[in-house]
C-alpha cells in the first residue's frame, strides 16, 4: 500500500478494536505515517521501541499492599484517566522472541495480568522486513495472527505531495522527479543508499552547507556513490535560484526551460512558495504555457500549498479547460 492509502486505511481501522502492524523497507516513513494518524485525530501517541523492552517490562514491578502482591504497571502505558490515543511498538520484531511473546495477552485481550489498556486506545506496530537486511526475529505465529498486516511501500507520488509540504530541496524534488527508482534503491545497504529519508537528509545537508558541489562528500554517505553521483550531475546542470527568480519576475514572456528536470526543479521552487501572493501570481501566469500535465501537477501542489488557491481565477480557467485531467 502506498502511504496515502496506509493512513486511510488506519483511519477505518481504529474503528475496530484490532490491532495493525505495518510492514516496510527501512526510512519509507512507517512511523511518521503513525505519527501523522495521531496528530490528524488530535491523539496523544506513545511511542515504544520494542526492541529495548525486556519481556517483563510490560507487567512492571510487584509491591506489597496489605499483605498482599499488587503489580504497579509501568509508567509508559496509558493510564484510565487519559483521553484515547495510540499505543505504536516501533520495531516489533527486532525484538526478542521472549519479548515478543510478552506482547500476546495484550494485543488479543487488551491487559497485561491485572492491567488493562484504557477504552478508546489503539495499537500499531511496525517492522522491517528480513529481505531488508535489517535486524529481526521471526514473528511467533501467535503474535501475528493478532495482527491486521499492512505491507507499506514507497510511492513517489505520495512522497512528492509530503516533499512540496514539508519544504524538501527543489533541486531534491527536480531530481526525484526524473529518477523515480532512486526514491528507494537497497542494491547496496552496507552504508548510505536512497530512502526517502536518506533524500531528506540531503535536502537538509543542502540546507547547511550550501550549494550541492560544496556538499559532495557529505551526499556520498548519505544516499551511496551511485545516487550522488547522479544527483550531483544532475545539480550540475540544473535551473539555478537566479533563472528561477527572473521567470517568476517575468512569467508571461520569460523563457521556460526546455529539460523535464528542470521543469519539475521550477515547479517545487513555486510550490514551495506557495502561499506568497507575488508567486501566485506569478504561477496563474505560467499555468497556460505549461503542457497539461504539468499544469495539473503545479495546480495541486498549490492547492496542497493553499486551498484559497480554488478561488484564483488562473485555477478556474485551467479547470475549465482540463477539467478530465483533473478528475
Amino acid at each position: 500500500m502506498k502511504p496515502s492509502r496506509v493512513l486511510d486505511v488506519l483511519h477505518r481501522l481504529f474503528a475496530t478494536p484490532w490491532p495493525v502492524f505495518l510492514w516496510g523497507p527501512p526510512g519509507v516513513g512507517k512511523s511518521s505515517i503513525v505519527r501523522e494518524a495521531a496528530r490528524a485525530r488530535g491523539w496523544p501517541l506513545i511511542d515504544l521501541r520494542a526492541s529495548l523492552l525486556d519481556p517483563t517490562d510490560l507487567r512492571g514491578i510487584p509491591t506489597v499492599v496489605e499483605g498482599r502482591a499488587e503489580w504497579c504497571p509501568p509508567s509508559f502505558l496509558p493510564r484510565p484517566e487519559d483521553p484515547p490515543g495510540i499505543l505504536f511498538f516501533d520495531e516489533l520484531n527486532a525484538a526478542p522472541p521472549l519479548v515478543q511473546a510478552s506482547l500476546y495477552q495484550l494485543t488479543l485481550d487488551r491487559r497485561v495480568g491485572e492491567y488493562e489498556l484504557p477504552p478508546g486506545w489503539r495499537m500499531v506496530a511496525a517492522g522491517n522486513r528480513a529481505e531488508d537486511r535489517s535486524v529481526t526475529f521471526r514473528m511467533p505465529a501467535a503474535l501475528a495472527n493478532r495482527f491486521i498486516h499492512l505491507d507499506f511501500e514507497a510511492d513517489f507520488d505520495d512522497w512528492r505531495a509530503w516533499a512540496i509540504a514539508t519544504g524538501i530541496h527543489p533541486l531534491v524534488v527536480g531530481f526525484l522527479s526524473t529518477r523515480r527508482e532512486l526514491l528507494l534503491q537497497m542494491t547496496n545497504t552496507d552504508r548510505g543508499f536512497p530512502t526517502p529519508r536518506a533524500w531528506q537528509m540531503v535536502s537538509d545537508a543542502l540546507a547547511a552547507l550550501g550549494p550541492p558541489t560544496d556538499a559532495a562528500d557529505v551526499l556520498l554517505g548519505v544516499v551511496g556513490e551511485g545516487a550522488a553521483a547522479e544527483f550531483l550531475a544532475y545539480a550540475r546542470q540544473a535551473l539555478s535560484e537566479e533563472a528561477i527568480l527572473a521567470i517568476l519576475a517575468d512569467p508571461a514572456d520569460a523563457a521556460l526551460p526546455t529539460k523535464l528536470g528542470d521543469l519539475y526543479a521550477l515547479l517545487a521552487y513555486v510550490a514551495s512558495r506557495g502561499k506568497e501572493g507575488p508567486v501566485v501570481e506569478a504561477a496563474g501566469v505560467l499555468l497556460p504555457r505549461l503542457s497539461p500535465e504539468l499544469g495539473v501537477l503545479l495546480v495541486r501542489d498549490l492547492l496542497r500549498a493553499d486551498p484559497m488557491f480554488s478561488r484564483h481565477r488562473a485555477y478556474r480557467d485551467f479547470v475549465a479547460r482540463h477539467k478530465e485531467l483533473l478528475a
